[in-house]
């Protein structure tokens, strides 16, 4: 897909926006944000719909509520590299051609969830799919900011091991 798939915002535009209903803007060549300025992140190798694309696949494939946009922005970040924008290019093609095939405009045009993970479970065989959910593990989970929201309170080595520092206190069995 080109850029005229995705809403090209000058920074007053988007500021004015904050709030909005769009999950993600673009704001000029290689930059895109959130409509309430909470974050942004430049591309280089990628287009920003292929970005915008891999966020919401990302959001897709481990789906937390509480988890901002931001946390899988870094997570896909790793993608915007020269040894994957071919890759990438090819999978958003991909994706935006079964979406359109479903009746969507792109695959973040999907308004709907379920919709998304209709056309993701097509092409879950493919090896796009299944490079971009593998690294989501890590590239996701292994972010210590993200830690505290699942209650995971890091290693416990360092500190003598899980025995002493709250092995036992599991209420709930």
């Amino acid at each position: 897909m080109t850029k005229s798939t995705t809403a090209i915002l000058t920074r007053r535009q988007l500021l004015a926006r904050a709030g909005s209903a769009t999950a993600i803007v673009a704001m000029g060549s290689g930059f895109i944000a959130a409509p309430d300025a909470s974050w942004a992140m430049t591309v280089t190798n990628v287009s920003e719909h292929e970005m915008a694309t891999l966020l919401q696949m990302a959001r897709d494939i481990y789906p937390h509520d509480k988890i901002g946009d931001e946390y899988y922005a870094v997570a896909v970040k790793g993608y915007d590299s020269e040894d994957m924008a071919q890759m990438v290019a090819a999978g958003v093609t991909m994706l935006d051609e079964k979406a359109q095939a479903a009746g969507h405009t792109n695959y973040v045009s999907a308004k709907w969830e379920e919709n998304r993970v209709a056309i993701l479970r097509e092409i879950e065989d493919d090896t796009f799919f299944q490079t971009v959910r593998g690294g989501l593990v890590t590239g996701l989970y292994n972010q210590k900011a993200v830690w505290p929201i699942f209650g995971y309170e890091g290693e416990s080595y360092s500190q003598g091991g899980y025995i002493d520092r709250g092995f036992n206190d599991i209420n709930w069995l």
